[in-house]
């Protein structure tokens, strides 16, 4: 507008200044200094701490976070992090713009922070300045390991899981999710039995706190009772020893149930023969008839309290001779069922006898002619169930069949590893009962059908973590085509098992 009216108008300039330390002409500032000077003039890290001691466990990998608590973190974590900054003193004086670890020998009890702060200085300039902490680690036992370490029996709460079943696939499952959660990380020990696992605690706390968790994940029952230790009258102090018993219901994934009259009544005349599909903190039941299903909570069922009809021990082996598809495809609880009716005959009748069942099944979009699928065989089953005989006139199916089977395209596969592994709790196996062996082989052949399990069924696994098998990699020989038509965990699925030592080697080999 200026150049329209013809007006004379003073362009504005910023003169330079020789700056007062090193003499080199600059743009002034508010301490007419360049950064280097006022880095050399002012140290804004003076009064920090630089050196300071940690108190690190080395049973349990805690750190004492004082006065008494301790905590646990992984080297170079953000939880361990955030514990470096929270023990340095008058931090509150400068600002915090970024932090993080210089890397140190595993072993060598070093821990190094750089912190990069800021600090308004002379006539309101602002400096950035960077700086090295270094952490050194002081060992000591925290009060429960060094309890532990003192009497390996001094435990304070136990927490014993228990299950009435002839096989361990609940344990096996809920053990994947203890460790998923790292739920039982504050027990001293923990021991298998012969029908459960018990947890033993130091305090009563983290007893509590575990059977909490497992309330979440499986209907269960809980009982508890205190025993008198040691009594000081002086001081008027007490010290007991905590036991809770925890009780899982009977009630596994494929088992065959017959509802009792009332039960089946107030879920809407379900049943009364149905399947249990899945167990969470809830008993997921299917009718495999009609494809009606129900949810029973914990209160439900223990209020029935009604036992398996069959279970999945008791499982026969099937070949599919015809399927007729009689329904569209229906999805139940994010699983896929079809009605359909099928014509079967038993694996082992093949050569004695021409027996050939109908029977309907929700299988219909799995089984194909040809296929085998498991199954109970109620039609020479010699069943005494009391919930049974309170159905008068109910005609019993001859077959009810419950998944497809794969055992003779496993065949071709047996002796390969998986590309896979599960991670597994450090227990102690109690052999008192002498069956050591027996027991043994029964533990081996109950994982490989739960390993199984999780193959074929996407949903069982969804809650568990599967890490890469890395003997695998290098082992890997065979062609992909072989075994292609049995089920398998995708690559995506897999979860790379962490090891911070295999890291520090690969780092000293890049160095080299």
């Amino acid at each position: 507008m200026a150049e329209v009216t013809g007006m004379f108008t003073v362009q504005q300039t910023i003169g330079n200044v020789l700056r007062c330390k090193c003499g080199i002409s600059m743009q002034p500032n508010a301490a007419n200094m360049c950064a280097k000077c006022l880095r050399s003039e002012v140290d804004i890290t003076e009064g920090l701490q630089k050196h300071v001691v940690i108190v690190h466990c080395p049973e349990c990998a805690g750190y004492l976070q004082p006065p008494r608590s301790w905590i646990k973190a992984q080297l170079e974590s953000k939880e361990l992090l955030t514990f470096c900054i929270k023990r340095l003193k008058n931090l509150n004086k400068v600002k915090l713009v970024n932090a993080e670890f210089i890397w140190t020998e595993p072993h060598s009890k070093r821990i190094k922070v750089s912190l990069r702060v800021q600090k308004e200085v002379l006539n309101g300039a602002v400096i950035e300045q960077s700086y090295a902490v270094e952490y050194v680690g002081q060992d000591q036992m925290c009060e429960s390991c060094s309890k532990v370490q003192a009497n390996p029996d001094q435990w304070v709460a136990v927490v014993q899981l228990r299950q009435h079943v002839s096989h361990r696939r609940t344990f096996f499952y809920l053990e994947q999710l203890i460790l998923k959660h790292d739920a039982a990380n504050r027990a001293i020990k923990i021991q298998q039995s012969d029908q459960g696992i018990d947890f033993f605690f130091g305090h009563r706390s983290h007893a509590l706190k575990f059977v909490d968790f497992v309330s979440r994940v499986v209907p269960v029952r809980t009982r508890n009772d205190k025993q008198l230790v040691s009594h000081d009258h002086k001081n008027n102090t007490f010290n007991y020893k905590y036991t809770f018993s925890v009780e899982i219901s009977p009630i596994c994934r494929e088992d065959l149930i017959c509802l009792p009259p009332k039960l089946a009544s107030s879920l809407g005349n379900i049943g009364p023969l149905v399947i249990c599909t899945k167990v969470s903190n809830s008993i997921a039941l299917l009718d495999p008839f009609t494809l009606r299903h129900c949810f029973l909570d914990a209160d439900q069922y223990w209020r029935a309290s009604f036992k398996p009809l069959l279970s999945s021990r008791q499982l026969v082996e099937y070949v599919v001779l015809d399927v007729d598809v009689v329904s569209a495809e229906v999805n139940i609880g994010g699983s896929k069922c079809v009605l359909a009716d099928v014509q079967v005959a038993r694996v082992s009748d093949f050569g004695k006898n021409d027996t050939i069942f109908s029977v309907r099944t929700y299988l219909g979009h799995l089984l194909d002619s040809g296929d085998y699928a498991l199954g109970y065989d109620l039609y020479g089953a010699n069943s005494n169930d009391f919930e049974l005989e309170k159905y008068k006139g109910l005609v019993l199916p001859e077959v009810i069949l419950i998944k497809k089977s794969y055992e003779e395209k496993r065949q071709k596969k047996r002796g390969k590893l998986r590309c896979w592994k599960l991670k597994s709790l450090n227990m102690e196996v109690d052999n008192s009962a002498g069956k050591g062996r027996d027991q043994a082989h029964k533990m081996n052949s109950e994982y490989e059908q739960f390993l199984r399990d999780l193959e074929e069924n996407p949903d069982l696994r969804f809650n568990i973590s599967l890490y890469r098998d890395k003997e695998y990699q290098r082992s890997e020989t065979t062609s992909v085509a072989d075994g292609e038509d049995v089920p398998s965990i995708p690559l995506e699925e897999l979860l790379g098992d962490l090891d911070l030592s295999d890291i520090y080697v690969e780092e000293d080999g890049i160095r080299e």
